[in-house]
């Protein structure tokens, strides 16, 4: 069996704070996100809510779509986010 990989992104509410990363287990990532286990950027500003995420049959692949959404301008990355989750909802509950 291959592994997969994940690219993700992660706000505090609509339109606020956006964390994008990259992960080969999204549900643990995101659970760490949800409940603070480590302190860092989604830590300080409360980013809980996993609005994106796609799916990446290598790690090179996974990186690089990282750093190319990292890249970004802001108003991409909402249209990015609105055009697969326009209500914004939580996403987590879809991938446990």
């Amino acid at each position: 069996m291959e592994k997969e990989f994940y690219v993700y992104i992660m706000a505090n509410h609509r339109n606020g704070a956006l964390y994008t990363g990259v992960t080969s287990n999204l549900i643990k990532r995101v659970w760490q996100h949800k409940y603070d286990s480590t302190e860092g950027f989604t830590y300080k500003y409360q980013i809980h809510d996993l609005v994106y995420f796609e799916k990446h049959e290598s790690s090179y692949s996974a990186i690089q779509r990282e750093k190319r959404l990292k890249e970004w301008q802001r108003k991409w990355k909402l249209d990015l986010i609105e055009s697969v989750n326009p209500y914004w909802n939580d996403l987590y509950e879809t991938i446990i």
